[in-house]
């Protein structure tokens, strides 16, 4: 995985022409701006487009021409969900609507006295789902890498509402670690995402939509040997502004990691059978040794 840079594309210029359409034109501006952007990455961040062109080839099994304009359209929709954060953080959240879909598996988590594990992806946007959740017994805390370069991030700081989540960081020096077990020790609530792994760190090997790709073995051997339920938790995007959250509980045999990665790989191929677009991994997901 070597290949994934842990950045989003995109210059500080360009995220300031969006947040001012944002805010003084509207959002249909950002995303007619948008349609024109998400054409040039398309012609020319030719890795990009080569490896998303593969998934719906190989992956959902489409014909080329499918192929290559759900490429297209798998980078219109990634950059809809940027602009949806921002706006949305930004205090437009009255422009969208939103589905609770599984709701109650996570108030339930709340109120559970144990630590809450919660496992993602990255398909969808489940960053938004902080500002629709409203307030829980417990802190969410989100274990993310930090991958929007310093000057962006400090942009997006600048417009983006506090978050109502708590970030841990992955870093070089593995001091997040201590963090992830400091929550759990609080019996606070915690949210991984299972799809991206970083060098030299330990695996797991599962099956995706046909093919094996390796996984972060942390997540799941941590939540398999916790004594508390485990929620795959994904927000996808829908027409019309509209965003359905689905929280589902994960079945899987106590202290088994593989089994827990199972109904993970399992749960993410329900997903993208009904949201094939929104597969946001931007790198060789299945690459072979």
């Amino acid at each position: 995985m070597a290949d994934w840079e842990g950045k989003s594309k995109g210059t500080t210029t360009g995220y300031k022409i969006f947040i001012y359409l944002i805010k003084n034109i509207g959002i249909n501006a950002a995303y007619l701006l948008l349609a024109f952007v998400s054409f040039y990455y398309f012609l020319f961040n030719r890795k990009q487009t080569r490896i998303i062109y593969q998934y719906f080839r190989k992956r959902q099994k489409q014909s080329v021409l499918k192929s290559w304009i759900n490429t297209y359209r798998n980078n219109f929709v990634f950059g809809q969900t940027i602009i949806d954060k921002v706006a949305i953080a930004a205090g437009m959240e009255d422009k969208y609507t939103y589905e609770f879909d599984g709701i109650e598996n996570i108030h339930q988590l709340a109120k559970d006295q144990s630590a809450g594990i919660m496992i993602s992806a990255h398909v969808g946007n489940f960053e938004v789902a902080q500002h629709f959740m409203g307030e829980f017994n417990k802190k969410i805390h989100l274990v993310t890498t930090d991958e929007e370069r310093v000057a962006i991030k400090s942009l997006l700081d600048s417009v983006m509402a506090k978050p109502k989540v708590e970030f841990i960081i992955v870093k070089d020096d593995m001091s997040h670690i201590f963090d992830i077990h400091k929550t759990i020790e609080e019996q606070e609530m915690i949210c991984f995402t299972g799809d991206r792994f970083f060098p030299n760190i330990k695996t797991l090997e599962g099956t995706l939509l046909g093919e094996k790709a390796e996984f972060p073995a942390g997540p799941f051997l941590l939540s398999s040997r916790l004594n508390t339920p485990v929620l795959f938790v994904y927000v996808m995007r829908e027409r019309n502004r509209h965003y359905h959250l689905y929280a589902r509980k994960a079945e899987f045999k106590n202290r088994d990691a593989n089994s827990l990665l199972e109904s993970y790989t399992q749960s993410i191929e329900k997903i993208l059978e009904k949201y094939p677009l929104q597969w946001f991994n931007y790198y060789d997901f299945w690459k072979k040794p």
